[in-house]
């Protein structure tokens, strides 16, 4: 059995609204065994036989379905988690400055994402690509203002994006 995380997209933000011992039960539902939630933003730890392709729309859809939202949601192996983790470029510790990573599902969207790179101001933010990831630092207080992190929030990359803090994703590969 493999050990994966299921990052769901928008979870208690924006309206969407989980609590994380439905969402728990929700996973249960499917079959899938030792699942775990990690903080309240959509974070699900748990093991399967299944493929991550495989389990991928058994989650969106059960969580649809109980939820009643669109839900987008990817779904990695720990190791690559733990991989992603260890290769983040920028320094995760500098002070003032929040340290990401865009998970991208679909590699156009990677492209566009990455080509603002030159449009960025380096004293706000950074991105580097990374594989299957957009990783990014940003100033403290800049999070949703940046010219990234508005991109972020346009309604094209919603269902082939989400986003975590590092030290989420730290929390998932201990």
């Amino acid at each position: 059995m493999t050990r994966y995380a299921a990052l769901l997209r928008g979870v208690n933000v924006g309206g969407i609204n989980l609590k994380m011992a439905e969402v728990k039960a929700v996973f249960e539902g499917l079959g899938l065994s030792n699942v775990k939630t990690v903080l309240a933003s959509g974070n699900v730890l748990f093991h399967t036989d299944l493929s991550a392709a495989e389990v991928k729309p058994l989650i969106e859809k059960a969580l649809g379905e109980r939820f009643g939202y669109e839900a987008w949601v990817q779904v990695l192996e720990v190791d690559v988690i733990r991989a992603l983790v260890a290769g983040f470029p920028f320094d995760a510790e500098r002070e003032g400055w929040h340290p990401y990573v865009v998970f991208v599902t679909q590699p156009d969207i990677a492209a566009q994402l990455l080509g603002m790179q030159d449009e960025l101001d380096d004293e706000i933010e950074q991105i580097l690509a990374g594989p299957g990831v957009v990783y990014w630092t940003v100033q403290r207080g800049s999070t949703l203002t940046s010219a990234f992190g508005k991109a972020l929030g346009r309604a094209r990359y919603k269902a082939a994006t989400t986003t975590r803090n590092l030290r989420t994703l730290q929390k998932l590969v201990p």
